[in-house]
């Protein structure tokens, strides 16, 4: 299917672009464009670690800022800038070396869908977790993740029923908040999220309601206009009310576990391990969003049941039942590491098979020699 996708945030045509357009013709022409991709998710990826190692239990910068070396707030605003900046440039490059296959499509979404949840997660370190003065409560930020990954599969619901990936304003705002959070959190400390800002509100507060508004009142409103429009028009990819819904079950399914198992778990799972708890979210989620990517570009039915849900079902019952007693955080932890393992391998496997199939090479824009 031919990729087409539509942007109007004026932050993104006005601004941005102008920029992407002038760092592009730096990128020499024969490096591939999937490795500008992974190069920015592994940047990302990189940079979370590294803040996990100064603030694993997300309470740094509340109890005592200072835990976290200011260089590494300003290195955070370097490679968010630079994973912001390859993944809007990889598909330009696509396009300047003739070289934009399906392959690097799904790698450039799929990615995105991962890399959603990362930047979330090492935001919270900035704003720290609540410790009865400032910060936020850990429930928060797992709402607060799920709105962003809703926001993230609402757009891909949307291409899977409409056949155009309308990409959402907030991600554009969102890469310039983000960027301008670390360099402020660089330049001034900690402290400054932790004074009110307004009417006794704090700056971490105001972006919650920021990121709330804009989510179900600007983006979820919109992508229903759109599949509505298509339907109007009768350009809609699916006939029947049901194929439309279908990849929506599984995620559904995947948050109401997930959220049962924060709510009920006998240990207070969350508030023990809110960065493996977190991490395990997005990731689970991640996996189900790329079998959405995978069947929206191959014009296939999504299965009804994704097939995590089954081992995650069993934990969440072994926990809030009371099965796992003391064994709850390590039980997670491997859970965590075995969802994880499996993502990758998933990842390995579908770009092998895509590179096979379409005669190419991931990394290399050389052209496979045929058996």
């Amino acid at each position: 299917s031919q990729y087409s996708a539509v942007d109007t945030n004026p932050l993104s045509v006005y601004i941005m672009q102008p920029i992407w357009n002038k760092i592009i013709k730096i990128v020499p022409l024969w490096i591939a464009p999937n490795l500008l991709t992974f190069s920015g998710f592994v940047m990302i990826l990189f940079n979370y670690f590294l803040i996990s190692f100064y603030d694993w239990d997300y309470t740094a910068s509340g109890t005592s800022p200072g835990l976290v070396p200011t260089w590494v707030w300003l290195f955070s605003a370097f490679t968010t800038f630079c994973a912001y900046a390859l993944d809007s440039i990889d598909g330009k490059h696509a396009r300047r070396t003739q070289s934009s296959t399906p392959l690097g499509e799904l790698f450039d979404h799929g990615l995105d869908s991962w890399a959603t949840s990362i930047f979330v997660l090492s935001f919270f370190s900035v704003c720290s977790r609540d410790n009865g003065k400032t910060g936020v409560s850990v429930y928060t930020m797992y709402i607060y993740l799920s709105i962003v990954l809703f926001n993230f599969m609402c757009s891909h619901w949307e291409k899977y029923n409409t056949g155009v990936l309308f990409l959402p304003w907030g991600y554009d705002t969102s890469q310039v908040v983000l960027i301008a959070a670390y360099l402020l959190t660089g330049t001034v400390g900690v402290e400054v999220w932790q004074k009110p800002l307004l009417f006794g509100y704090y700056i971490t507060d105001v972006l919650v309601i920021l990121l709330i508004g804009f989510s179900l009142f600007l983006s979820f409103p919109q992508t229903l206009y759109n599949i509505h429009r298509a339907h109007l028009k009768k350009t809609l990819k699916n006939d029947s009310l049901y194929e439309g819904l279908l990849p929506l079950v599984s995620p559904l399914l995947l948050f109401i576990l997930l959220t049962v198992w924060v709510v009920l778990s006998p240990s207070n799972i969350l508030a023990k391990q809110p960065r493996l708890f977190l991490w395990m979210v997005g990731v689970a989620f991640s996996n189900v969003i790329c079998k959405v990517i995978v069947c929206q570009m191959s014009s296939t039915q999504p299965e009804l049941f994704h097939w995590f849900l089954f081992p995650l079902a069993l934990v969440v019952y072994a926990a809030i039942s009371g099965l796992l007693g003391c064994m709850e955080e390590a039980v997670l932890g491997v859970f965590t590491a075995l969802v994880t393992a499996a993502h990758v391998h998933y990842g390995v496997c579908v770009g092998r098979q895509l590179s096979e199939h379409l005669n190419i090479y991931i990394f290399s824009l050389k052209k496979r020699i045929q058996e």
